[in-house]
């Protein structure tokens, strides 16, 4: 059961969202808004409504940073139940291309990020065994990740007392694509040691440890994952699940493989009949290559461009995605939906177009088409029910809930799909805004800036393109304010970082593009300022400006100011609908004596950033060679070889330090 912890209780109006949103979806309705102000508590009015339905819930948002800021909300409301984190697990991702104006191929080149890869089994492995659970997703969620049932079919169950030789449980392991390691011990790998075997789940939260006892499992130890493993606690039986998401039952294989070269065959014909001998060329080459590496392996590279036949689905079915780890009764919420959506739709088309000229051109077999993100009407197909948060509801979510006949079932046509929250509970306005001519723009921003350091107040500035933020960035630095930039080239687990330090203080402003919008929750912002405000298109429309200015809603002294020469529509109608919200708080406020405050919001620590191990930190009071030559043998010893050797090169630097000053010593 969800069971939410918190010292808060709804206040203001969301006890009504709450109320509505349940009701409605209490009563069926399929599509429904909720249209938030920033600051109004959408995220507790979120969480109220997963604890009353009791369902599982996926949560879906148009960037990782939102994605991370609400998944550790989440985490902190329902401390006891399974809220997790699954976004696109790439740091780098370079899709595989080809230019045929300039004979250009370029290859597919990504970087993983192992601890997004971990966090993305987690989920899909409690989603499969559990109904309390919450996944905060990216759009990667609509992106195929291979067969639920034949990720649960080949997973191993293991026994104690089970009959089963070490070698052929071994063997397993590799078919699920753990690889042996027996010195760089990892999620995803197992060692073995005499009739032991060691395996470090690919979540990376556990090691199992199955002892063998002849041609039987004698013993089964689980320890919390870790340098030094305590064995501690035993368990009947587990259960092992794939260190990848695309695994074929051996015994199907072989048919999947002979599939594939039917289609091979087939197609090598047709381009011999078209005299494309090149591309006949390309794809022989490729193509032997990846069925010799599936079938000796099980594995190879780009695996996911045959997932049709992998997953024995038919031409143009719908691949598998992250939806379809959930039960039938899912409960999604979009957040930001005016951004979400239009992403949602972009996927499919731009895949396709990428794929179709590799195709064309003998890189990629024609099923290649089927490894792809699900079409926008095919997501729409798998929505149960559906709640898009938003600000500024986008066309579709407003004509879902005017139009769509499944909307209000029969009886229920009286039903509120709109559902408003624009007051919030500390009385907080909507910030004061002010239009400022171009000229001397960056001047003016400077003196704006000093005056919110002098009260401690942090300042956003958004530019229009990446180089313009970087360079604003450094100039700001150049005039002594601490300045830091974030934009899309930021790797995933440094941006919660980045906003961390810019709450702490270590940066007085931040400068953005089009990542300092939407939900993130910044209180100790007073000022944002829109540089080119008056340059109308994507990144100065209306629902854009009135997300951005919403960043400064969280204090009591928010302020916007607009850099423009003239008004433009897009601002026009902005200034109006955030003045119309801002008289509604007023209006509440003096009904119910309310004096604005401040939010006071805990500054949590990112989870998930990787700490590089700084060595000489660590034993920087420690100057003594035969203590450390200790702590390296015990790093050794632990098959910690990148530690030992770290400790290693710093008693070389303090032997040789000794020896620099003796020999200063003796000559002075």
């Amino acid at each position: 059961m969800f069971k939410l912890v918190s010292k808060f209780k709804p206040t203001g109006d969301q006890p009504q969202a709450i109320d509505k949103l349940t009701k409605n979806l209490k009563a069926g309705v399929k599509n429904q808004v909720l249209l938030g102000v920033t600051g109004s508590g959408k995220t507790f009015t979120m969480a109220q409504v997963f604890e009353k339905v009791q369902r599982p819930v996926l949560v879906i948002s148009h960037n990782k940073t939102l994605a991370a800021q609400l998944y550790q909300e989440f985490k902190e409301f329902f401390p006891e139940n399974a809220v997790h984190y699954f976004v696109s697990y790439y740091d780098y991702y370079q899709p595989e291309a080809y230019i045929p104006q300039t004979d250009t191929y370029i290859e597919k080149d990504a970087k993983i990020n192992q601890e997004i890869d971990k966090l993305r089994h987690a989920a899909v492995q409690d989603i499969l065994s559990r109904r309390d659970v919450v996944v905060v997703a990216s759009v990667s969620c609509i992106y195929n990740i291979g067969s639920p049932e034949t990720y649960q079919k080949v997973s191993l169950e293991v026994k104690a007392g089970k009959t089963i030789k070490r070698k052929e449980f071994i063997s397993h392991l590799t078919s699920l694509q753990y690889q042996r390691n027996d010195i760089d011990f990892a999620p995803g790998t197992f060692r073995v040691r005499g009739d032991t075997v060691e395996i470090y789940l690919v979540t990376g939260e556990e090691i199992l440890r199955i002892e063998f006892q002849g041609d039987k499992i004698d013993k089964i130890s689980k320890a919390r994952a870790s340098l030094n493993p305590n064995f501690k606690s035993q368990t009947s039986s587990s259960k092992i699940y794939p260190a990848q998401f695309w695994v074929t039952p051996q015994e199907k294989l072989a048919i999947a493989l002979e599939n594939i070269r039917g289609e091979f065959q087939e197609r090598l014909k047709e381009l011999t009949k078209r005299k494309r001998l090149l591309e006949v060329q390309r794809l022989t080459h490729r193509t032997n290559y990846d069925l010799e590496m599936l079938k000796e392996t099980g594995y190879c590279h780009g695996i996911e461009n045959y997932s049709r036949y992998l997953e024995f689905r038919n031409p143009g079915e719908p691949p598998f995605t992250l939806l379809d780890y959930f039960p039938k009764d899912l409960l999604i919420f979009i957040d930001e939906s005016h951004m979400t959506v239009p992403q949602l739709h972009a996927m499919y088309h731009t895949d396709l177009s990428r794929k179709k000229v590799l195709i064309e051109h003998g890189f990629r077999l024609p099923s290649a088409l089927d490894n792809r993100p699900l079409s926008f009407e095919e997501f729409e197909k798998k929505i149960n029910q559906a709640v898009f948060v938003s600000a500024t509801p986008g066309p579709y979510e407003k004509l879902k809930i005017k139009k769509d006949p499944t909307g209000c079932p029969a009886g229920q046509q009286k039903l509120k799909l709109l559902v408003e929250q624009l007051v919030r509970p500390t009385g907080l306005l909507e910030p004061s805004i002010e239009v400022k001519p171009i000229q001397n723009q960056v001047k003016d921003l400077i003196e704006e800036i000093k005056k919110r350091v002098k009260k401690h107040q942090r300042t956003l500035a958004i530019t229009l393109t990446k180089r313009l933020a970087e360079e604003l960035a450094d100039y700001l630095r150049e005039q002594g304010i601490k300045t830091h930039y974030l934009h899309s080239e930021i790797k995933t687990l440094q941006r919660p970082a980045i906003l961390k330090k810019f709450r702490e203080g270590e940066y007085e402003v931040l400068v953005g593009i089009n990542l300092l919008r939407e939900g993130l929750d910044l209180p100790e912002v007073t000022l944002v300022a829109i540089l080119d405000a008056d340059k109308e298109g994507f990144l100065r429309n209306e629902t854009t400006l009135i997300q951005t200015m919403g960043r400064a809603a969280r204090h009591q002294e928010g302020h916007v100011v607009l850099y423009a020469d003239k008004k433009t529509g897009s601002m026009k109608r902005a200034i109006k609908e955030v003045e119309r919200r801002r008289k509604i708080q007023q209006d509440y406020n003096k009904k119910h004596q309310i004096v604005p405050k401040a939010i006071v919001k805990e500054i949590r620590n990112w989870p998930f950033i990787s700490k590089e191990k700084q060595i000489g930190s660590e034993f920087a009071i420690i100057q003594d060679a035969k203590l450390l030559e200790k702590e390296m043998t015990e790093a050794a010893g632990n098959l910690d070889f990148e530690r030992a050797a770290e400790i290693r090169d710093l008693i070389k630097q303090i032997k040789n330090d000794k020896k620099n000053i003796y020999a200063n010593n003796k000559i002075g």
